[in-house]
């Protein structure tokens, strides 16, 4: 969170999912990608916590999961019934000041740090809006918008590209690797662990058996 002399303050949103449903690409069994995916929240909700430029952490999510992320010191909003990613977002973007620099990361990036958050939230901090883009390319990890800019969220397949289209500019370039490392597949899954993963993550994974157990960075 924010000290002195901190210039930029940025609210981030978080949608938070977690469920059996989430992830159904990752080839496991649902209780595995269902203990990864909260493992993958509670990792990027700490990440932005450890930010230096983030006035607030809003975590968008079930009241079920409302205790976990409070805890952790984030500003908790829940959805009575379950909500599509672009509705969370909307919710939780409509809580934060327009007045103020928001941020949408979404909740699945397992070897997010605080640094990592910060030097991109700095390059998005020259563009009224910026967007990241995955490894892949074609889907969105953060999408950022100036004080008193309108955000333009176009989450989903292809994302990248209608966010360009909508005016984001890329903040590829400028975006650390951990930044960019959401989990969809198994080979995601890999990329982050190469680049090492948080400790809920890597508490989840350590317990996961077959090919893909093994050693990962602190």
């Amino acid at each position: 969170m924010p000290g002195p002399g901190t210039a930029q303050q940025w609210r981030i949103v978080i949608p938070v999912r977690g469920t059996a449903p989430s992830k159904s690409r990752l080839a496991l069994p649902d209780e595995d990608r269902e203990r990864l995916a909260r493992a993958f929240a509670r990792d990027t909700v700490h990440a932005a916590l450890e930010s230096r430029l983030a006035a607030e952490v809003v975590v968008v999510t079930a009241e079920a999961a409302r205790t976990v992320f409070e805890h952790m010191g984030a500003r908790v909003l829940t959805e009575s019934a379950p909500a599509s990613l672009a509705g969370a977002i909307l919710a939780g973007l409509a809580s934060c000041p327009v007045a103020a620099p928001r941020a949408v990361l979404l909740g699945d990036l397992p070897a997010l740090d605080g640094d990592s958050l910060d030097v991109t939230l700095r390059a998005a901090a020259s563009v009224p809006l910026g967007v990241v883009p995955d490894a892949a390319g074609t889907g969105t990890t953060l999408l950022t918008a100036s004080a008193g800019i309108a955000h333009r969220p176009a989450f989903g397949t292809g994302s990248f590209a209608r966010h360009l289209a909508a005016g984001y500019a890329s903040l590829a370039e400028r975006a650390p690797a951990r930044i960019r490392a959401d989990v969809d597949t198994i080979d995601d899954l890999e990329r982050a662990v190469t680049l090492g993963l948080r400790p809920a993550s890597r508490r989840v994974h350590a317990r996961i058996t077959g090919p893909l157990r093994a050693t990962t960075s602190p």
